[in-house]
């Protein structure tokens, strides 16, 4: 019996879903892994909550942060409110350096507190760079450039 060409294309379209959704519930399952290997030292998990970060991030979204103090404009960071220091923010670098501190915004300014109204952020509250969005699944990944 001969399969047509469209069946023989569906069936292409099929692996090709399935061998992706493999792909990608191995990386959050590596990353998962390292997270709960690493937790403690090199990473940090961050639930997303506010609207700031829209539409790079929104409610809801989980991502691993890696804890270093070097940052480049455009990255995403994690760092502590300089009005509240027990309060961690998603923003991204805007400018600045660990010199004269870091200049950060949200990617949703109507809906961001950032360095336009608090400042600059202080090398010592930098937290980490966001590097991977890991849950909802579905959006899984590393976080794009946003604006």
């Amino acid at each position: 019996m001969r399969m047509s060409l469209l069946n023989v294309e569906r069936a292409r379209i099929g692996v090709r879903r399935l061998t992706a959704l493999r792909s990608r519930t191995l990386v959050l399952v590596l990353v998962a892994a390292a997270g709960a290997v690493l937790g403690g030292q090199r990473f940090l998990r961050l639930e997303v909550e506010g609207d700031s970060m829209r539409p790079t991030l929104q409610p809801g979204d989980r991502v691993l942060v890696l804890r270093t103090a070097h940052l480049r404009p455009g990255q995403l960071a994690a760092v502590r409110d300089p009005r509240d220091r027990r309060r961690v923010v998603v923003k991204r670098v805007a400018a600045g350096s660990a010199v004269s501190g870091w200049r950060v915004l949200g990617d949703n300014p109507a809906q961001s507190t950032d360095s336009r109204v608090f400042g600059a952020v202080p090398h010592d509250l930098v937290v980490g760079r966001v590097f991977y969005r890991y849950h909802p699944p579905e959006r899984a990944g590393r976080p794009g450039p946003g604006r």
